[in-house]
């Protein structure tokens, strides 16, 4: 797969390159054409665990998403936008928010040609509910209505705090990168949340309210999603940080992969 050390003068590839995924905004900037978004920060922290993000946006044609995920070693699905409940067989609720086809679509097929290759994928919010849909599962569409019981999770405070705890399952790929090191702090920006897992997939995190927080598939080699955003103030924090780990244990399954 493509490697790359990041010179200019031909020296032998030393950096695994992964694909990213991207929303595309429809309204675009001063100009009003659509214009490809993510946050930085997502670059940050991968190129700081070392590999190399190339975009895998809505604005590429299937063929091109398929080629660009194929030249990589693995897939990372980022946070955004609601997926559209058509995905999971449901009516959409007035409390849904913003879809993206588009992005749907894109990201659809950057998955599908990932798993195909029993690629790394590591699923980021948003990016962990697409999991748990493509491979058979359902959503909450809104938190707020559907599961009153639970506790707000979306919170208000700046992406850099933490908002409530998790507690990983024994024996599971977030376990073994974390350690025992007993209830995790995350943040917490979702309205939307597994619903019923999909088949052959594991939950591997709750919250103190039961909420699925983290899962992994059966079926493949390392396929996990956290529901948190491990990428936002953690792209700047110690290497310690329990977070920086999952980054760090994407690219050890990616070297590995490359290796094989």
């Amino acid at each position: 797969m493509t490697r790359w050390d990041g010179s200019c003068d031909g020296a032998q590839a030393m950096r695994p390159m992964i694909s990213l995924t991207t929303t595309l905004d429809p309204r675009g900037g001063d100009h009003g054409e659509p214009r490809v978004g993510i946050y930085a920060n997502y670059l940050h922290v991968l190129q700081r665990v070392g590999v190399i993000p190339q975009l895998v946006c809505p604005a590429h044609d299937a063929d091109s998403v398929e080629t660009l995920v194929r030249a990589g070693s693995g897939l990372v699905l980022s946070g955004g936008e609601d997926i559209d409940p058509s995905r999971y067989g449901e009516e959409p609720i007035p409390q849904l928010e913003e879809v993206n086809l588009v992005r749907d679509a894109m990201e659809w097929r950057a998955l599908e040609a990932a798993l195909e290759l029993d690629m790394p994928v590591l699923g980021i919010c948003r990016g962990l509910q697409l999991l748990n849909v493509f491979l058979g599962g359902t959503l909450y569409q809104d938190l707020a209505t559907q599961r009153q019981d639970m506790i707000k999770h979306l919170q208000e405070a700046p992406w850099g705090h933490h908002h409530h705890t998790v507690r990983c399952s024994p024996d599971s790929h977030l376990q073994r990168v974390l350690g025992d090191c007993g209830p995790l702090a995350i943040n917490s920006f979702h309205h939307q949340a597994v619903k019923d897992l999909a088949p052959g997939v594991r939950c591997t995190a709750q919250a103190e309210d039961g909420l699925i927080e983290a899962i992994e598939s059966e079926r493949h080699r390392w396929v996990v999603g956290v529901q948190w955003h491990p990428e936002r103030h953690e792209a700047d924090a110690p290497n310690t940080d329990p977070n920086i780990r999952i980054f760090e244990a994407f690219v050890g399954a990616v070297e590995e992969y490359d290796s094989a």
